[in-house]
């Protein structure tokens, strides 16, 4: 079995992804979806978590694909957000309402007809670091660092894509994740089960290759069923999708502590949020 050359897919306009296709000559293909802002550790803004979202679906809907992989240019797989598009109000929506205008690009991974894999080096952080986990396995480079970033610059990521990790890790080694904000070498997430196996760098496309073609071994149908079996889980907290910032915080971007996370982010210092806290 040999796979034909990656193939780009040209009747789709894109900003900050790359999108390719190869093929088996035994039948089937690889849908790959590449983050392309390597300038910025591949930090995405509105624009780019939209077209993850659809190059995802357009792949789920192409019967010569059999399975999908998300990869970074460059020397990491992402960053999450461009901080100086949220900086300029890129998360708030209609109303100042927080996260409006950023498409489920999660919910779409994990609706997709088709096992979706992470393949990922360098940095994996803030919500490329949960697109990785809501991906149904992740490889990655021995040099890749995962984690969570935002209580420490201010984004307020909530509901079902932070609650969903537990699902994943285990409640306490999420909540470690998610309001520590640590850091884990890809040897700590392998251990904690967060990713599905560690290789060096220079074999990290020939690994996935291997369980792309695992997959191809396996009734299609099937890992349909088996994939949406498991979407059951966590489906009870569905609800506090853009419910939990409106509760808790519906004047979150008004607050000082968002400008003091992006001040401190941009000026390379810890932030600090209790600055103006009153002694009791």
């Amino acid at each position: 079995m040999t796979w034909s050359e990656w193939e780009p897919v040209t009747n789709m306009n894109l900003k900050e992804v790359v999108y390719h296709k190869k093929y088996r000559d035994t039948g089937g293909g690889v849908a790959r979806i590449m983050f392309n802002r390597p300038q910025k550790m591949n930090a995405m803004t509105n624009f780019g978590w939209a077209e993850i979202a659809e190059t995802v679906s357009e792949a789920s809907n192409d019967k010569n694909i059999g399975v999908v992989v998300y990869t970074g240019a460059g020397n990491h797989f992402g960053v999450g957000g461009d901080m100086e598009w949220e900086a300029d109000g890129g998360l708030q929506g209609p109303g100042g309402m927080a996260l409006a205008s950023v498409p489920n690009f999660d919910g779409a991974i994990q609706n997709c007809l088709k096992p979706v894999i992470a393949a990922v080096k360098g940095y994996c952080i803030g919500g490329h670091n949960h697109l990785a986990y809501h991906c149904d396995f992740t490889i990655a480079s021995d040099n890749a660092i995962f984690g969570q970033n935002g209580p420490r610059v201010a984004s307020p990521a909530h509901g079902h894509l932070v609650a969903s990790s537990a699902y994943v890790l285990g409640l306490k080694r999420a909540k470690e994740m998610w309001m520590v904000c640590r850091q884990y070498t890809a040897r700590q997430a392998y251990e904690m089960g967060l990713i599905n196996a560690v290789v060096p760098e220079v074999k990290l496309e020939e690994e996935v290759d291997r369980w792309c073609e695992d997959l191809f071994g396996l009734s299609p149908t099937c890992l349909q069923i088996v994939k949406q079996s498991f979407n059951a889980v966590g489906n009870e907290i569905l609800w506090t999708t853009d419910k939990i910032l409106s509760l808790i915080a519906p004047d979150f971007f008004d607050r000082p502590e968002v400008k003091e996370a992006h001040d401190a982010f941009f000026n390379k210092r810890t932030p600090n949020f209790w600055k103006d806290a009153k002694k009791s």
